[in-house]
């Protein structure tokens, strides 16, 4: 429960437009004209429209309901798509960099989960949160190939697969330094960061979870090495703290290297391989690198 009293500063403001600024969380104003529209929000204990302009002395009431993050509440939207592959049971999407894979808390809209409900009328419903479909997921700014389930029984066979490593992935990254050795293995373990909660390290305490990457070198240039990398465990941040470890953090992590050495994060989900759940056939698809990794290394 939220309580704000308007002052002058916001005086005739619209309703939705005061909330954005005044939440604490930053949410999106589509998400408070959802909470304004379901009933979530009171002015002087009367619900109004988003549009109501608050005056100075205002009582402000918001709730935020826990079940506002469940799937009826996400909003499709007319979000272009790069689908590689789909059937009556599957999709096979390439992510763009920058774009978060399922709502969470102050991102509400705009994401794959939001582009996929208006592609699709069916998702698998396994998840009760937010993430209809999503069997797995990228980071933010990671783009690449990503699976997505339409019902329940594939997205669960899936989940096996992932949770058995079986499902083949390789990506492709930017990191910073020339890697001396063509190929190798990084096998440390992956737990919380014992000071930063949003991070993760290389731990060996009993929290820490087994963690490999296989990774071989495409060509090195000037300070830089392009490297593919083959995750066997499916760790949060895996490839990106086992490359930290390395002393050869990817380009452009802001969390775990330098942000500002390249225009993004320089990981890509170049390719996915996976036995369809329904056919039983191996699926495997490839996407290309992007370009401004092969132009940073004369590709």
């Amino acid at each position: 429960m939220h309580m704000f009293k308007v002052d002058e500063a916001h005086d005739h403001e619209r309703l939705d437009v005061f909330i954005t600024q005044a939440l604490p969380e930053g949410p999106s104003r589509t998400f408070v004209q959802k909470l304004i529209e379901f009933g979530y929000v009171r002015v002087n204990e009367t619900a109004v429209k988003a549009h109501h302009k608050v005056v100075v002395g205002d009582d402000v009431r918001i709730e935020i309901p826990k079940d506002l993050s469940t799937p009826q509440y996400i909003q499709p939207e007319n979000i272009p798509l790069d689908i590689f592959y789909e059937d009556d049971f599957l999709i096979v999407v390439n992510k763009p960099k920058g774009m978060a894979v399922h709502p969470a808390q102050g991102c509400y809209t705009g994401t794959l989960v939001n582009a996929l409900l208006h592609h699709s009328v069916q998702l698998s419903r396994v998840n009760e949160d937010m993430r209809p479909g999503i069997v797995h997921r990228l980071d933010k700014e990671t783009s690449g190939l990503l699976l997505v389930a339409k019902d329940n029984i594939t997205h669960t066979k899936l989940a096996k697969q992932f949770q058995r490593h079986e499902i083949k992935k390789r990506y492709i990254a930017l990191v910073e330094g020339e890697i001396e050795f063509d190929e190798g293995v990084i096998n440390v373990p992956i737990g919380r960061h014992p000071y930063h909660r949003e991070k993760k390290s290389v731990q060996f305490d009993e929290t820490a979870k087994d963690s490999v990457t296989y990774y071989r070198v495409i060509k090195r240039a000037k300070g830089v090495t392009l490297v593919s990398l083959f995750p066997k465990t499916g760790r949060t941040h895996q490839l990106r703290v086992h490359m930290s470890h390395l002393k050869h953090s990817i380009l452009g992590d802001d969390k775990y290297g330098k942000a500002k050495s390249f225009s993004r994060l320089a990981l890509h989900a170049q390719a996915i391989g996976f036995l369809h759940p329904q056919t039983k056939n191996y699926l495997e698809f490839f996407s290309r690198p992007p370009k401004e990794f092969l132009a940073r290394v004369g590709l």
